[in-house]
């Protein structure tokens, strides 16, 4: 099945033909999968990674004699790259290595970390789903007082910062932690709204 586009978040200009550009590794199999049967000569080394920009769980082929580390930022936009011949493609959370699995939250932090601009302009413009349900409410551990505080207090005046929340809103769960959390439950698990993740590999 075709990756399908999700709601967007951040840069109101981003558009749905953007690519990503750069991937964080989780796992490299210099000798590719083991369950590729084939003899030794026809495997190629295989990185798994997740891009920044949107999110989206992939597959890389790294050049001759390069060696990758899980958590190493690459580049795989247009034009030249130093370490990734080309992207395989797009995969599901399913096919992610157990290492894979394993660091992709530590990889999600280092992305919101990274993007905390991006991910404070969701707060402060995240806004209902249906009439019964606000997208702030998928985050996990938010609960509906936390949220409605948040929204009054935005109201009050935009976020600048994830500090800012903390300092704003008494008794808030671990911001980064919801959002790790939310991004893989819409990686892994069938979800009619996804906030964060752009594509996907159904």
């Amino acid at each position: 099945m075709e990756p399908r586009p999700s709601r967007r978040f951040g840069d109101s200009r981003t558009k749905d033909t953007d690519r990503e550009e750069y991937a964080i590794v989780l796992d490299f199999l210099p000798n590719g999968y083991p369950f590729d049967t084939r003899p030794s000569y026809l495997k190629k080394p295989i990185a798994q990674a997740i891009g920044k920009k949107n999110l989206a769980l992939l597959e890389l082929v790294p050049k001759k004699d390069v060696f990758l580390q899980p958590h190493e930022p690459v580049y795989i936009g247009e034009g030249k790259r130093d370490k990734i011949h080309h992207v395989s493609s797009m995969i599901s959370y399913d096919k992610l290595t157990a290492t894979a699995k394993n660091e992709l939250p530590y990889a999600i932090e280092q992305i919101i970390k990274e993007r905390e601009h991006d991910f404070v302009e969701f707060f402060n413009s995240a806004k209902p789903l249906t009439t019964r349900m606000h997208s702030l409410e998928l985050l996990p551990g938010l609960g509906k007082k936390r949220m409605w505080e948040l929204i009054e207090a935005r109201d009050e005046k935009p976020f600048e910062s994830f500090e800012d929340m903390r300092g704003r809103i008494k008794q808030l769960p671990d911001i980064v932690e919801m959002l790790i959390k939310r991004v893989i439950i819409e990686l892994s698990e069938p979800e009619k709204h996804r906030l964060f993740v752009k594509y996907k590999r159904e």
